[in-house]
């Protein structure tokens, strides 16, 4: 029998009572600048058993201005920026290099939290995307230097092939360099904070970045 996606998609509930726990939100008692609240809903994520709150959505856009989106792993936020990584020969890569702008979402279902984020995206140096690269997991050095993110793929042998070699090297040379590893910080000139509410009131809260400050505001749901 053939799966009925509409029928599917209409059992469905969102935010389902004794399994998600809405928090309040005052935007009026919220830190003034984002990060400092970025960090604390990331602490309440991680509290709450949100599994993989570091995944985030990555769009990008193409010379053409046609969008992309994917799901990556955050590497960090900091004053410079939230930063993320890839090779530079990756569509992401060579999206950021044509239209270096992007938008990151974060989606916290147990608590009905989402975080976007906005602004231009900046290399960082050489030293530093190895450095964030020779902090991880041997599987993330092994997966960067397979190498050839976004090409076609002739077989899945192919690819077993070249991964064996690549764990080979990550365990025997752990500090083996993968050139077009690059890092990526993306400088928010907008944030948004969104807490989903039982009655559908849900509050959001945006920061904009002037040229000397962040101003706050808050949206219509």
């Amino acid at each position: 029998m053939d799966t009925d996606l509409h029928e599917l998609l209409r059992g469905l509930r969102v935010w389902e009572p004794g399994v998600t726990e809405l928090p309040p939100f005052d935007p009026g008692a919220a830190p003034g600048e984002p990060l400092a609240l970025f960090t604390r809903w990331f602490a309440d994520a991680v509290a709450a058993g949100e599994r993989e709150p570091h995944t985030m959505s990555l769009a990008t856009c193409d010379e053409e201005g046609r969008p992309d989106v994917r799901i990556v792993i955050l590497h960090g936020a900091d004053a410079d920026g939230w930063a993320f990584a890839t090779h530079a020969h990756s569509r992401k890569g060579r999206h950021l290099a044509a239209r270096p702008e992007a938008a990151l979402a974060f989606y916290w279902p147990l608590q009905g939290r989402q975080v976007r984020v906005r602004g231009p995206v900046a290399v960082a140096p050489p030293e530093q995307a190895q450095a964030d690269l020779h902090v991880r997991s041997t599987g993330a050095l092994a997966a960067a230097l397979t190498g050839r993110q976004s090409e076609v793929l002739g077989s899945l042998e192919e690819l077993a092939r070249a991964s064996e070699s690549a764990w080979e090297r990550a365990r025997s040379a752990p500090d083996t360099e993968a050139p077009s590893w690059t890092l990526y910080r993306l400088r928010p000139t907008e944030v948004e904070f969104f807490q989903g509410e039982p009655h559908r009131r849900h509050v959001r809260l945006r920061y904009r970045h002037t040229s000397t400050a962040w101003t706050r505001e808050l949206l219509w749901p």
